[in-house]
């Protein structure tokens, strides 16, 4: 259990973040289509998996966007942000804002993903849904950077995640 907060105010989330040189957690997410996605899905692909609460607050819209225009300026790379959000409000979002590289999932059929990373809010008015954090993965899925963003509304280290991601 990590303890973070929201708005100065103490959550806690259930488990740990996976850490960097360990082997990341298979997860079945779901995308767009409605269908089950897993990490697999990305075999050969060095990933950053951008974990927020919903892409329907503007903290979790900026990490979005930025992520994206870095994405799509790297080869062999995948962005894939997971909230709580609905697959149809995710693509709704990213048709809106034009965000064209990052890939939305959803857990909306299991909150398993959250336990495995360790982002589940156990607490609080966010209860049941992720902390903000980052897992960057090489292509083999060994964990190269990990944060669990310490306050909810602040947002993530861009540098360092982006930084991670071209050298795993």
């Amino acid at each position: 259990m990590a303890s973070i907060s929201l708005q100065g105010n103490e959550v806690h989330t259930k488990g740990k973040i996976p850490a960097v040189g360990t082997q990341a957690p298979n997860f079945i997410l779901v995308n767009k289509d409605l269908e089950n996605i897993s990490l697999t899905e990305y075999k050969g692909k060095k990933k950053l998996i951008s974990i927020v609460p919903s892409l329907d607050t503007p903290v979790c819209a900026t990490s979005a966007k930025k992520f994206d225009e870095a994405i799509g300026k790297l080869a062999d790379s995948v962005c894939i942000v997971v909230s709580a959000d609905l697959p149809f409000a995710m693509s709704r979002f990213c048709d809106t804002e034009s965000q064209k590289h990052i890939i939305p999932l959803s857990m909306m059929r299991s909150r398993e993903f959250a336990q495995d990373y360790g982002v589940l809010i156990e607490d609080g008015p966010l209860a049941g849904i992720t902390a903000r954090a980052i897992v960057v993965l090489d292509k083999t899925d060994i964990v190269k950077y990990s944060e669990l963003v310490s306050e909810i509304s602040n947002e993530p280290n861009y540098e360092k995640a982006l930084e991670a991601l071209k050298n795993a």
